[in-house]
């Protein structure tokens, strides 16, 4: 029975020779891979995009940027040129692209999947940090070509068909040439030839060994290594490619060597496009105005480019000049009495960084909004003759202080801003009501929050020079709101007008009565004369304005104004650092003059409107605001009065 149908031991089976079980698991993973294969196209391939529209172009139309008086800014927007055949490019051209993007290029089927391990291995180990693509040149066609920039798995498993695709169809040749012919430059420009115009002004058949492998360089962020705006970066990563394509013998180190012993030198129209942090303000603002467009179009502008230069340079010279003292930044912003904005400097180089301070940036205003808590007060009945007296005071638990830590006295409101007395302009706050004074900076045009704690008598609201700028306008206009604006018409290359500023323009209110518009001026004119913007001066001018500065020195700002133009200039570091004792009378006064001395000129600017409303007396004695005045000062040495030039130091907040 042991041998028997119903027990016993079944012979054993023979065993698998080595051959065999390679052939077995061979096919095992081949039948497993297949199904695999099948489901990944079932899952992916279904909604894969239209390649039947390969060599169409979608171009995104131009935008011409003018000035007032129709002078070309700048140009955004799209660049194309016809396509570039290899052939025609010396060999180093297309090696550089090779050699930094994918220098397995020539021996995979569209992906690399060494590459694609690599890559996860080491963004799964530096989680948090820069991302490493594993991508080739194929696939990044693919991605130009045919699919959104989304970052999902779907995404980039069609990516993978695609370029499978793309290299069954095509030789390598012609998926470089696409490639090449394609890709974004940066600048607007779209294509090697495009690109090779954009910043050398030449065609790319022309191009050399540096210039080839900066623009390779640029591939992997346009915007990063540009050589306009990050000419160091560029130059660090041109240096890569160049060791790259040595690596690949695509040249040799002795033309490497030669390669740095000549500087590339970028187009200098690009390099030296004026008013770019202005041109950025109104780009972002032309698609809410007119849609997306669908032709080229022509953007003019209020900003006058004479007077933009000056701005510029005012800035460069005034920031360079107070280093030493911490001052890194600085903003402008000039407005005429409509509105208009007539210069614009978001920093001290645009080429170093875009960030735009003069719209973006909110910085504390300091003393520089101490106008609109007298402006309350004038509204609510007093006058700049109104005595007052500098001496401690306590408003809840908060306790300003002046600057220099002393008490003056009795004086008059008009000395009291002309000396930017913390003391006064707080307690002024207190009697007239914080938000009273939010109300009326809002009128004038202060677009942020304004919270209303006592300090913000003293400008502890943050807010950016163009809101300055436009909320100090109507003491120069007459006293009407004057929101700024940059753009006067938008029109196609046809000449069909898409937008214009003009059209249902609605009167604009008063903003400002009298006498509170004369007694303002009045006051502010006292500022420049005898008080802390006294550096502001421009002599045969009449100027009237305010100088701010914040606590630690974070912040100095000087905004000042003729008849129908103000000018907002703020100085300071991104950080939000302090600075070495940076006032509002001093580096952004000078920076102002400056720009106003030039400016006027061109502007040929008019006396402050709105006349003078002479107060009645004080009802006692100024002897801080006699001591000020010139022509009123004592004989002999006990005159401590100013030099002409010196401010007097600004007060800051606490």
């Amino acid at each position: 029975m042991a041998n028997g149908v119903f027990g016993g031991n079944k012979p054993a089976k023979p065993q698998r020779t080595p051959l065999q079980a390679l052939l077995y698991w061979t096919m095992v993973l081949g039948v497993w891979g297949l199904i695999f294969i099948v489901a990944f196209f079932a899952v992916f391939a279904s909604d894969l995009p239209d390649t039947s529209k390969l060599y169409d172009v979608k171009r995104q139309p131009s935008i011409n940027y003018l000035d007032r008086s129709g002078a070309l800014l700048a140009v955004r927007g799209s660049q194309y040129a016809p396509p570039v055949d290899l052939d025609a490019l010396p060999e180093y051209v297309p090696a550089a692209f090779v050699a930094i993007e994918d220098r397995q290029f020539y021996h995979h089927i569209g992906f690399n999947p060494w590459g694609i391990a690599r890559s996860l291995i080491w963004n799964l180990s530096h989680e948090g940090g820069p991302q490493r693509g594993g991508s080739t040149i194929t696939q990044q066609l693919a991605k130009n070509l045919f699919l959104s920039p989304a970052q999902n798995y779907r995404r980039k498993a069609q990516e993978l068909i695609l370029a499978v695709w793309l290299e069954l169809k095509f030789s390598k040749k012609q998926i470089l040439a696409l490639y090449m012919n394609r890709v974004y430059f940066g600048a607007g420009a779209y294509g090697i030839e495009a690109a090779s115009q954009r910043y050398f002004n030449k065609p790319a058949s022309q191009l050399t060994v540096g210039e080839a492998a900066l623009l390779a360089g640029l591939m992997k962020a346009p915007a990063r290594y540009s050589p306009v705006s990050a000419s160091d970066r560029a130059a660090r990563r041109a240096t890569i490619v160049l060791d790259e394509m040595v690596r690949m013998k695509a040249i040799t180190a002795e033309q490497r060597d030669q390669a740095f012993a000549e500087p590339v030198r970028v187009s200098a129209t690009l390099a030296n496009q004026r008013a770019q942090y202005f041109t950025d303000y109104v780009d972002a603002q032309v698609r809410s105005l007119v849609g997306e467009p669908t032709e080229d179009l022509v953007v003019e502008t209020t900003l006058d480019l004479p007077i933009q230069v000056a701005a510029e340079r005012s800035v460069q010279v005034g920031v360079e000049g107070h280093k030493t003292q911490g001052v890194q930044q600085a903003a402008l912003v000039a407005i005429d009495g409509e509105g208009r904005i007539r210069a614009y400097v978001g920093g001290a180089d645009y080429g170093e960084t875009q960030f735009d301070r003069a719209t973006s940036a909110r910085r504390q205003a300091g003393s520089a909004f101490k106008p609109f808590v007298y402006l309350t007060a004038m509204d609510q009945g007093r006058n700049p003759s109104v005595m007052v007296v500098d001496e401690p005071v306590k408003i809840g638990n908060w306790e300003p202080k002046n600057y220099t830590n002393k008490y003056l006295g009795p004086m008059t409101l008009q000395t009291a801003l002309a000396q930017s007395i913390n003391t006064v302009a707080a307690r002024l706050a207190s009697e007239v009501g914080t938000s009273n004074v939010a109300n009326t900076a809002r009128r004038l045009g202060i677009t942020s929050k304004i919270q209303l704690d006592p300090s913000m008598a003293l400008g502890a609201v943050e807010v950016s020079p163009m809101e300055m700028a436009q909320a100090y306008a109507p003491f120069s206009n007459g006293g009407f709101l004057a929101k700024g604006y940059g753009i006067e018409r938008i029109r196609t290359t046809s000449g069909k007008v898409l937008y214009d500023h003009s059209v249902d323009k609605t009167q604009r209110p008063a903003v400002i009565g009298s006498p509170s518009l004369q007694y303002m001026n009045q006051m502010m004119r006292q500022v420049v004369a005898n008080g802390t913007g006294a550096r502001a001066k421009v002599a045969g001018y009449d100027i009237a304005g305010k100088t701010g500065t914040t606590s630690d020195y974070r912040d100095a700002w000087f905004v000042g104004y003729t008849g129908g133009f103000v000018t907002a200039v703020w100085t300071g570091k991104d950080d939000n650092t302090s600075m070495k004792k940076v006032t509002g009378g001093g580096a952004p006064a000078e920076i102002w003059r400056n720009f106003m001395a030039a400016a006027l000129p061109r502007l040929k600017a008019t006396p402050i409107p709105g006349g003078v409303i002479e107060p009645p007396p004080p009802a006692g004695d100024d002897p801080i605001g006699a001591l000020l005045d010139p022509s009123a000062a004592p004989e002999g040495p006990a005159a401590e009065t100013p030099a002409p030039g010196t401010p007097a130091p600004e007060q800051l907040p606490y």
